[in-house]
């Protein structure tokens, strides 16, 4: 799927790309995954950016599958070497000071956006806080502004919430991963946040399509749609 997405996309550093996080625990193919991720990364620094997911964190890991792939398949060193890593990934990216970009949701303690910038790394992803919100909070239209989980971990927050989080911080536009959608991408609360999920057929479980969400200089966005058949279908759907 990985490889899929580059081909209709474009490559690095032809294409620039930002990542939202869970690259591993989503099938056998983890390592090779997130190797091709890191060395694009390395390869062209300006060019591939990737951020942290709930799923870059030891404990979930030891659930999910990515422990026994790495010591199945290697050892645990490397699963170690990529632990290090993971605890160093940032958690939100700002494009163009309009669209600000996570792997989870927003978070009410993210009262300043310099926040980010006094968070140490390496460090864990706590149940609670906006670490917590970046990699596990969800949108939910059941709620207005902000309410407990059943994940556990991280806050659902609402339209009201996602309304005055852009206003707090002079944002226009929401973007996040994390939750399966059907059509690859999905928008909430008027249009001002939108989900983006990049795996189609998902865990080979789910007949779902998966979306590449571009965003041009005038900050207008469009989706490249990747159904389970892997056939392209591009639909223009400015946001901004």
């Amino acid at each position: 799927d990985l490889l899929a997405l580059l081909e209709l996309n474009g490559w690095p550093p032809e294409t620039k790309y930002l990542f939202l996080g869970d690259y591993v625990d989503r099938g056998p193919f983890s390592i090779e995954c997130i190797s091709i991720l890191f060395a694009y990364q390395i390869l062209y620094p300006d060019k591939v950016f990737l951020l942290r997911g709930n799923h870059e964190s030891r404990p979930v890991n030891m659930q999910y599958g990515f422990f026994l792939e790495c010591r199945k398949r290697y050892s645990n060193a490397l699963y170690d070497a990529f632990q290090l890593a993971f605890y160093c990934m940032p958690l939100c990216a700002v494009v163009s000071d309009k669209i600000i970009c996570m792997h989870g949701g927003i978070s009410e303690d993210l009262v300043d956006l310099k926040q980010l910038e006094k968070v140490e790394r390496p460090c864990d992803i706590p149940d609670i806080g906006v670490i917590a919100d970046l990699t596990w909070a969800d949108p939910d239209p059941n709620v207005q502004m902000y309410a407990e989980s059943l994940r556990g971990a991280g806050r659902i927050f609402g339209a009201e919430a996602v309304k005055k989080f852009l206003k707090l911080h002079n944002l226009e536009l929401i973007v996040r991963a994390h939750q399966v959608v059907n059509e690859g991408y999905e928008f909430f609360a008027d249009r001002q946040l939108v989900t983006i999920f990049s795996a189609p057929f998902y865990c080979g479980q789910m007949d779902n399509a998966a979306a590449v969400m571009t965003v041009d200089e005038e900050l207008s966005c469009s989706f490249t749609i990747m159904r389970p058949d892997l056939k392209k279908d591009k639909k223009a759907s400015p946001a901004t």
